[in-house]
Parts: structure tokens; sequence; C-alpha cells
């Protein structure tokens, strides 16, 4: 009983984390003065990938790889499935040209990518520089696109810097240092805990990470997106859904890989991969048809996700 109440505290306290760390980075970024655009594009969007990270480094460093790689492919199927899949049953998600011509091509790409570098059981130090790399450089071009002015800032984004421009420099320090105390002290439970219980019930790690820790870890995400959309504000949903799939990917397996190469297991090849690369392409039909997530192609996706779970349980 002991674990399942350590595994939740230590949930709590990596989400609350995260969201210290945001609160804190995004109060210093406005005293330096850095615009809403740029605060939205690193360290907002950064800073909710922040819990997934240090799962997946805490992880590969205690030798537990199949948690790591299981809490972004895990992750990247529910933002599709449940996340975006339960967005759309409560309110239809706009899509537009540049979703499909540029995030959703990107993410397509990149998902793929990750499927090549894992299929040979094992994502080197080498791949993850190249992974990074590459997100460093995705980063860039949203920049560019931000100053040609592309890219709009969210009412999240916008919600953020209202609640922290008027902390003090001693605050939002406080908050920041505080947040990445949260992070690992809140992955570290999580991962010891997450590891017990697939122990006690005879359940692979690789279940529990693409179960509870990527359900776990997604939920920022999808009560943001269940908020919106109940708000009828879901102009964004698609965009910060499928960056985030590409953040999970290119950073936290990238910057994984650099301070531990992760062994992939071959039932993530065999399985997991290929829901996640289905889910991906399951994607394109139901966005370009009516060019929205409507209720009926959110039930497809929230049915996806119900399957992807009975068919791992």
């Amino acid at each position: 009983m002991t674990e399942y109440l350590l595994l939740i505290a230590g949930l709590a306290i990596l989400l609350l984390g995260g969201k210290f760390l945001v609160d804190g980075a995004s109060g210093i970024a406005v005293k330096l003065g850095m615009s809403a655009g740029l605060i939205g594009l690193t360290i907002v969007a950064f800073g909710t990938s922040a819990p997934e990270l240090l799962v997946s480094i805490n992880a590969a460093l205690k030798g537990n790889s199949d948690i790591s790689i299981g809490n972004v492919v895990g992750s990247n199927i529910a933002n599709l499935g449940l996340v975006l899949g339960l967005s759309g049953l409560f309110y239809p998600t706009k899509i537009t040209k540049r979703h499909i011509r540029f995030e959703y091509l990107i993410t397509l790409i990149v998902t793929g990518v990750f499927y090549l570098v894992s299929v040979n059981g094992m994502v080197d130090r080498w791949e993850g520089i190249a992974m990074f790399i590459a997100f460093v450089s995705f980063n860039i071009y949203l920049f560019w696109l931000e100053k040609k002015g592309v890219v709009k800032e969210s009412k999240e984004v916008e919600e953020e810097i209202e609640q922290v421009k008027n902390f003090p420099w001693w605050k939002a320090i406080l908050f920041f240092f505080g947040g990445i105390m949260g992070l690992y002290f809140g992955s570290d439970l999580l991962v010891e805990n997450a590891v017990l219980i697939s122990r006690n019930f005879g359940v692979s790690e690789r279940v529990i990470g693409v179960t509870i820790i990527a359900i776990g870890t997604s939920l920022p995400e999808l009560i943001t997106s269940i908020m919106a959309a109940l708000a009828k504000e879901t102009d964004m949903a698609l965009g910060n859904i499928l960056g985030s799939n590409i953040m999970n990917i290119l950073s936290i397996i990238g910057i994984t890989a650099i301070i531990e190469p992760i062994s992939v297991a071959d039932e993530f090849i065999r399985v997991d991969f290929w829901w996640m690369i289905g889910i991906t392409v399951l994607l394109f039909p139901l966005i370009k048809t009516k060019m929205q997530i409507s209720k009926f192609e959110g039930s497809i996706l929230f049915l996806t996700y119900l399957a992807y779970m009975f068919f791992l349980l």
C-alpha cells in the first residue's frame, strides 16, 4: 500500500515542480524583457515537458530504460488518442493548413526517425546528440516564425505571463529552484515506486511506463485541453499537442540518450511503436477531411486509445 501512496505523492510533487519551474522561469524572463512569444516557445513549452524529461533521465540512470521509452511512447499516444480525442468530444478543434503542412508533417517525420533509431534496440549517445540538434533547429525555426508573426501566442501563455509579471526577483528565483528540486524528488519517487508496483503485480516496466507514468505526466495537457474545449477556445490545441509530441521525442529522448544511452526492448519495436505510428498516420485523414476534429473524429481517436489500452492490458 505504501508504494501506491508514494507513487501518487511522487506524481503530485513532479507536476507541482513543473508548474513552479515554469512560473519561476517565466517570472525571470519577464524581468529580463523577453517577449511573450519567446516565453511561450521556450520556457512554457520546455517547462511542460520537464516532468517527462526528469522521469526519463532518472529511469535511464537507474537502469530502467523501459520506463524511459514507455514514458515518451505512451505520452505521444495519449496526447493524440486521449487528450486530442477527449478535447474533440467536448468541442470541435479547428485545423489550419499550417497545422498540416508544418506541425503534422514534422511530427510524422520525427516519429518515423524515432522508430528507425530505436529498431536496433538502442538509442546511442550520437543519436541523442543528432536529436537534440534537430530540437534546437526546430526551435530556431519557431523563433523565426514568431518574429514574422506567424506563430501566435496562446491564451495559456498570456495567462502565465499575467500570473508572474508582478513576481519580485526573490519569488521568481525561489519558484525556479523549488521547481527543479520538486522535479528531481518527484521523479525519483515516481520511478522507484512504479518499479516496485510492476514487480508486485508481475507487470513489465514497459507497461507501467506507457500507462501509469505516461498518463500521469500527460495530465497537465489533458486538463488544459479539456478546459479549453469547455471554454470553446481550441484554436491552438492541435499545434500544442503536435508540438508536445515533437518535443517529447527530440528533447526528452535526445537529452536522456546523451546522458545515458537508452536500451529499447523488443516489445516496443513490435507493439508500441506501431501504435504510436498508426495513430499518428490515422490523424491525417481525420484532420484533412473537414479541417476540424469534432465529436466523430474525437471518438475515433479516443476509441483507438482505448483499444491500445485493452490490447496492452
